[in-house]
């Protein structure tokens, strides 16, 4: 088994609904369970400023899946869900990013690990620090607790709710 840790947003609809949604439709799939789950952070849009503020957490899984077979099974919870990839970075009801699959570096085509922006994040890396503060980057070497601190300068996101679900 992999340890691996996803980002999930949404900000359409019944957003903590959807986000505890995506968590039962992965752990109903074979080769994912959910470890556990971050605190909920509610944050302003990035990128597409115009559209509602989302909510964000992040989520530890133990997969026997390779690393494609689960980013696979992150995009096909989002299509079943009813994703539409209508605008980069626009609204969307559910977005479930693979951030991290153990401590592997990954470059292929469609995949990449770590995420690329993770270390850039405020609404990655607070969900990220709930869950594994100690937990190292493998391209940066540095904790997701060092991360954050560097990037929050002092104003750090405060989490507005828990998945209940999942607490």
């Amino acid at each position: 088994m992999t340890l691996a840790w996803i980002g999930l947003g949404s900000n359409l609809g019944d957003r903590q609904r959807t986000m505890e949604q995506a968590l039962r439709h992965l752990e109903d799939h074979s080769g994912i369970r959910v470890l556990a789950v971050s605190a909920i952070y509610e944050t302003d849009p990035v990128g597409v400023l115009d559209q509602p503020p989302f909510l964000n957490a992040a989520a530890r899984l133990a997969t026997s899946l390779r690393a494609r077979a689960l980013l696979d099974a992150l995009l096909e919870t989002e299509r079943e869900m009813g994703r539409r990839r209508e605008r980069r970075w626009g609204p969307r009801n559910i977005d479930l990013d693979l951030l991290l699959y153990g401590d592997d570096v990954i470059r292929e085509e469609g995949l990449i690990a770590p995420h690329l922006l993770l270390a850039e994040r405020l609404f990655v890396l607070a969900p990220l620090c709930d869950l594994d503060p100690e937990a190292i980057h493998p391209v940066l070497n540095r904790t997701m607790r060092d991360l954050y601190a560097d990037l929050c300068a002092g104003n750090p996101l405060k989490p507005v709710e828990k998945l209940t679900s999942f607490s």
